[in-house]
């Protein structure tokens, strides 16, 4: 099938342009909370149980409200209003404690390159990561990654958008948001089920494989696919 002309590439973060593998990172990541917010009483059994409520319905979102307002009327559903006191403490641990993070993620060279390369040959670069996280810890990981916020025309966080993935109502409202044509924009993610669904609004797609999430165990050779060296030969040919 004859492709059109490529004028936008969304790259995925966790995972795509920033190595990781992302059980350990989300259990390194709950360590690092519960161990900030113990001192206030939350015990972290619980902690991390509410988190992944208020990520449910995050991903639950229709786009009537962003979702960081979705993420905290759950939390705050579950531990009553007064958690919303300690709004400044969960902001404070993603500018220090979070940080730890990064040594949790490998880190690729070969990212940043893709990135700027892209931009050389007079593509539009935007970052589709999954927006559960807020700005500062979504700016940082672009950071570990060898890269800065200003690197990308638009970036999705927890405040800016009320979608999330697979929805692929998030990557039309970044489609609008880009006012681009679906058939003009390649996404590149690491999540078959998450990154891939892109291709149902006619987008074109690349599948880099270097930290592959595969849930379902589906055939992926329908998508082209490999690590940095097949993805830049891929967009090359695409410009």
């Amino acid at each position: 099938m004859e492709h059109q002309k490529l004028t936008t590439i969304l790259f995925d973060l966790d995972g795509t342009l920033l190595p990781m593998d992302n059980d350990a990172f989300t259990k390194g990541y709950f360590k690092l909370l519960a161990a900030r917010l113990a001192p206030l009483g939350y015990e972290p059994a619980k902690l991390v149980d509410s988190i992944w409520a208020g990520t449910a319905a995050m991903v639950k979102n229709d786009g009537s409200q962003n979702n960081e307002t979705a993420f905290w009327k759950r939390f705050s559903e579950i531990y009553g209003e007064q958690v919303l006191n300690d709004l400044p403490v969960f902001e404070d641990f993603y500018t220090t404690d979070f940080q730890k993070g990064k040594e949790l993620c490998g880190f690729q060279p070969k990212a940043a390159q893709a990135v700027r390369e892209a931009k050389r040959l007079g593509l539009r670069a935007a970052l589709a990561t999954n927006p559960i996280f807020p700005a500062i810890a979504t700016e940082s990981r672009i950071r570990w990654a060898g890269l800065e916020p200003e690197d990308f025309e638009f970036y999705t966080t927890y405040e800016n958008i009320g979608y999330c993935k697979p929805n692929p109502a998030y990557y039309q409202e970044l489609l609008n948001r880009l006012g681009e044509d679906p058939e003009c924009c390649l996404m590149v993610g690491n999540d078959v089920t998450e990154d891939m669904i892109a291709r149902e609004l006619g987008m074109q797609v690349f599948l880099l494989t270097d930290c592959l999430i595969n849930r379902k165990e589906k055939d992926i050779s329908g998508y082209p696919n490999g690590g940095f060296d097949e993805l830049m030969n891929y967009v090359r040919a695409s410009v």
